[in-house]
């Protein structure tokens, strides 16, 4: 599709994408690179701690024959490059960076046993070499590596899910078909009812009503006649229209939209992970104890053999196999776990810190409200004879508020009457014949034209309705108002339920529209929110969040459209509700597989319950390491205990085995 795609949209795209990975550290390393290094290192590996001189030793076996000491050595140089190759990659942009971090700590541990193992295999050092231990510190932190970004998916999907809003190609007055990049201001286009409008433009000839709500988040369609503007990229309802084209390339809404996008992708702040930041400082505590042991076993006189060793064991249980796991392995499982409650992680940064928020910010049209019109009260002595007469009436009708009539009886499981004599009042409403008498339902200026008369009630309802935004449809018979219905963008069932239990946990609850300030005021009454912004233009969306984070709140925004795009990347966390557009939820962090927004709640209460355990495994992890680092340097040599290499790496199997226990009991967690 990207053929047709517009030039400029696909170069901006391709332009964010770059500067999205010149950012980050995995750049150019993909889940499937991972997992593919990671298989066959493992397969290496276990020829490698088979015939290992070390690990038959711990089980008493032999199993050796001639030449059979070089196999390990050859596997440990093959898993080195192929597998390890990466690491050294990672810590060569950490350390350009100045921040070095695990990928250092984990090439400093694998050099040095890679260099060591081989002058001890050549004969150029008497010890026992680490061929085995370097194949599964590689493996195991390939492993973690795959669990780590097969949790997390890039949001640079956005801006092609944006591109993709406009269609392949446009249809001009003349019938030729063009693709849209050759689009130019001032050609006209022919738009079929249901197509999408090719650029923005203005109404020559036709009238229908557009659905905007992707681009603008209004909930009902918009008439649009001769002289008005439309939107690229939004969809035409049942006219056919002619269009003149007024903008292209990146001077149309679309594009305006997808440059907020990636210039909020691109402003967000880098975030360093605990286990990043605990390896930053084990780095230098592993240099510095390494260097120390040299100095103090050289003064005291031990051979260069014997210093080089606990050197070498220093720098290599310096590279703690369960800190490379702590997180990835609970990430993985909380990933899963939230999998299984609906709630989909993209980013695992922001299933971290939603912990940490302040402000849940809703978007009204399609995450609080269903985004579709229905009947949200009715006013008459007799409702449902009321409900059961209109939807009669309306049945015959493909208006939108008559569908919605028409499904709220349905709903009721209303039987409807027989009518005749039906007739579609043009802008005004419809009338019929009902048990011979002829009934009217229609808007205010039906009421007008047939001179009736409204009882103080229905004018006093009417009245609230109007400034909540509600349409009101009456229902006459002859001169007499029977009653009065309005609609409204119905509120989700669920929403009252997710903000009460947002704001039992402490967090303000606010709403975002394009809406009216009438019809925000009613949501916002119904649900008991905290505060609402009304009439936010989609391009402002991005800086009402701003404005929620000026005094430095933490904001989570709650969306479903491509006008929530920017603002979901502005927020400190974007989720998304699922039943919405691809780009909401390729701008999202978590993304709400049902469009239930009680989801939010789930999302923090899985999110403390993550931090927790990563707090608990990074303790025990960086714990060992304290231990295992002293003990390695041979400070209890005077007592007869130095820690050899292979009692090392037992300690950090078991270290590991301990992490990855702990992080199962995650599964437990009820949401």
């Amino acid at each position: 599709m990207e053929d047709h795609i517009h030039h400029n949209h696909h170069e901006q795209y391709k332009r964010v994408r770059s500067e999205h990975h010149s950012h980050d550290k995995h750049a150019g390393h993909s889940p499937d690179m991972f997992k593919r290094k990671f298989w066959l290192s493992f397969a290496l590996t276990i020829p490698t701690l088979v015939f290992s001189p070390a690990v038959q030793n711990w089980f008493g076996v032999d199993w050796s024959f001639p030449g059979s000491k070089y196999i390990p050595a050859v596997f440990g140089i093959i898993i080195f490059w192929y597998g390890g190759l990466v690491f050294l990659k990672g810590a060569k942009a950490e350390l350009a960076d100045k921040r070095p971090g695990m990928m250092t700590l984990i090439s400093m541990a694998i050099s040095v046993a890679f260099g060591y193992s081989l002058v001890s295999t050549l004969g150029i050092v008497s010890g026992m070499d680490f061929w085995w231990e370097l194949a599964s510190l590689v493996t195991i932190m390939l492993l973690g590596h795959w669990l780590e970004m097969a949790s997390v998916q890039n949001a640079e999907g956005a801006l092609q899910e944006l591109a993709k809003l406009l269609p392949d190609e446009a249809e001009l007055a003349n019938g030729k078909t063009v693709p849209v990049s050759e689009l130019r201001t001032g050609d006209i286009v022919a738009v079929r009812p249901g197509a999408r409008i090719p650029a923005d433009g203005e109404i020559v000839k036709g009238s229908s009503d557009v659905n905007e709500s992707m681009i603008t988040g209004e909930s009902k369609p918009v008439k649009k006649s001769v002289g008005t503007a439309v939107i690229g990229g939004t969809v035409n309802g049942s006219g056919s229209l002619r269009v003149k084209v007024t903008k292209v390339g990146s001077d149309t809404a679309l594009a305006g939209i997808m440059k907020l996008v990636a210039e909020a992708q691109s402003s967000k702040s880098k975030s360093q992970i605990l286990a990043d930041r605990a390896a930053f400082y084990l780095t230098f505590i592993a240099i510095g104890a390494a260097v120390l042991t040299w100095i103090a076993w050289a003064l005291s006189g031990e051979s260069a053999d014997f210093i080089l060793e606990r050197v070498v064991t220093v720098l290599v249980v310096a590279c703690p196999h369960a800190l490379g796991l702590a997180i990835p392995l609970v990430t993985a499982i909380s990933t899963t776990k939230a999998a299984r409650s609906g709630l989909l992680v993209r980013q695992r940064m922001a299933l971290e810190s939603a912990r940490n928020i302040d402000v849940v910010l809703f978007d009204k049209t399609g995450t609080l409200t269903k985004g579709e019109q229905g009947v949200v009260d009715i006013v008459s002595d007799d409702t449902d004879k009321l409900l059961r007469l209109a939807a009669s009436i309306e049945s015959e009708s493909e208006h939108p508020i008559a569908r919605a009539i028409v499904a709220a009886a349905k709903g009721a499981k209303f039987k409807l009457a027989d009518v005749k004599n039906f007739s579609a009042l043009s802008g005004r409403g419809a009338k019929a014949t009902v048990s011979g008498k002829t009934i009217y339902v229609g808007g205010p200026r039906l009421i007008e034209e047939l001179g009736a008369t409204l009882q103080s009630k229905i004018e006093k309802a009417e009245k609230q309705a109007s400034k909540d935004g509600k349409t009101v449809v009456y229902v006459i018979e002859a001169k007499k108002v029977l009653g009065a219905i309005m609609l409204a963008d119905v509120i989700r069932d669920e929403s009252k339920e997710a903000v009460g239990t947002l704001q039992g946990m402490g967090k303000r609850v606010a709403m975002l529209t394009g809406d009216s300030k009438g019809v925000a005021a009613w949501v916002s009454r119904e649900l008991g929110l905290d505060e609402y912004f009304a009439e936010v233009l989609p391009e402002n969306k991005a800086a009402t969040v701003k404005k929620l984070q000026a005094d430095g709140s933490k904001v989570v925004m709650v969306g479903d459209g491509v006008n929530d795009a920017p603002a979901l990347t502005q927020a400190d966390i974007g989720i998304a509700i699922g039943a919405g557009t691809d780009v909401a939820i390729e701008s999202a962090g978590i993304v709400l597989a049902s469009s239930d927004p009680r989801g939010v709640a789930k999302v923090v209460t899985l999110s403390k319950a993550t931090y927790r355990k990563m707090q608990q495994n990074l303790a025990w992890a960086t714990g060992y390491n304290a231990l295992a680092i002293p003990l390695a340097a041979g400070i209890l040599a005077s007592t007869g205990f130095v820690l050899s290499p292979a009692a090392g790496a037992v300690l950090m199997s078991l270290s590991t085995i301990i992490v990855a226990l702990n992080a199962q009991l995650l599964r437990r967690l009820q949401l």
